[in-house]
């Protein structure tokens, strides 16, 4: 195996490598529309942060990435590299072994270049990838989740559910600051100073996404946010929506109220001839992937590293 810089030639190999990782993908997810468009961003190529694997005169394996950006993950000062679904891919065969030798390659240009913190994407089950990255001591952050707009067949209590009209979305001010800080508590640890937190909500309320409300007792208890796109190339397709934020205050759980309101957005999209509803959410907090796990299936997987920081530049 010979380990080559990544260039703008092999993007026709690397196509090829996409094309079948997607097609395995869909063999264990076949819900994944078969039509998915794959993008192939000629930046990945020429940004001098991704490596090849050949063998023989062909590609075994690429990783690339965008990068470096910052702050990552609302981290000052730490400037990141994400590698997301159609910037890697590799043949079954060895693939444990040539991801890693990717990955040594390419993890020391992102690090040359500033970035502490490696992200990648990859599908959900993968496990000859996950392993090569959790050896090279990643962790699990994210993950990607689907289903079908059919009514979920659990009983939901009957409650107050609406889509909140654009210009009221300043109703839920309240709830998407108390996300705020549900997600800076342990174990998630995403705390965003307030004056990031102020900008945050401003934007949402200027440019709101779709979103779905629960009411008890006349008060908003829960939301629900529903865009275009997620964070992968499949969510773009126009056979899905995304939710996007989501939150139920403390003393409501437990009480199907989510469960409600995910059924009434369900719903909604199927009349409106939406077949798809995905969903993110990070796995590192319980709350959010316990909830989503039990309606939806995870198709995607995210990995971080931090590395010495001594080691960068």
């Amino acid at each position: 195996m010979i380990i080559k810089d990544l260039t703008i030639e092999m993007m026709e190999d690397a196509k090829i490598l996409l094309k079948e990782n997607f097609e395995e993908a869909r063999n264990n997810h076949a819900i994944i529309p078969d039509d998915t468009y794959i993008p192939s961003v000629e930046t990945l190529f020429t940004n001098g942060l991704g490596s090849a694997a050949y063998e023989n005169g062909k590609m075994l394996g690429f990783l690339s990435g965008f990068g470096p950006w910052g702050p990552v993950f609302c981290t000052k000062d730490t400037m990141g590299v994400y590698s997301p679904l159609h910037a890697h891919a590799a043949v079954k065969e060895n693939r444990k072994r040539i991801y890693q030798k990717l990955c040594q390659a390419a993890a020391e240009k992102w690090a040359r270049a500033g970035a502490a913190s490696h992200t990648i994407t990859l599908y959900d089950p993968d496990d000859e990838a996950k392993e090569a990255f959790f050896d090279y001591g990643f962790g699990k952050r994210c993950v990607d989740l689907i289903r079908t707009t059919e009514q979920m067949d659990i009983a939901v209590p009957h409650v107050e559910c609406a889509v909140l009209p654009n210009e009221n979305t300043r109703e839920i001010r309240r709830l998407r600051r108390a996300l705020s800080d549900h997600l800076a508590q342990s174990p998630t640890f995403m705390k965003s100073a307030d004056s990031a937190v102020e900008d945050w909500l401003d934007r949402r309320e200027k440019d709101p996404p779709r979103v779905f409300i629960a009411k008890v007792d006349g008060e908003i208890v829960a939301y629900m946010e529903v865009q275009e796109e997620g964070e992968n190339f499949i969510t773009a397709h126009p056979a899905m929506k995304n939710i996007c934020g989501a939150y139920c205050l403390p003393d409501k759980r437990g009480q199907n109220i989510a469960a409600a309101l995910l059924n009434f957005i369900l719903k909604t999209l199927k009349s409106e001839s939406v077949p798809l509803l995905g969903v993110d959410c990070e796995s590192i907090n319980p709350t959010a992937v316990n909830f989503w796990k039990k309606h939806f299936a995870p198709y995607t997987k995210s990995l971080v590293r931090r590395i010495d920081e001594n080691a960068v530049g």
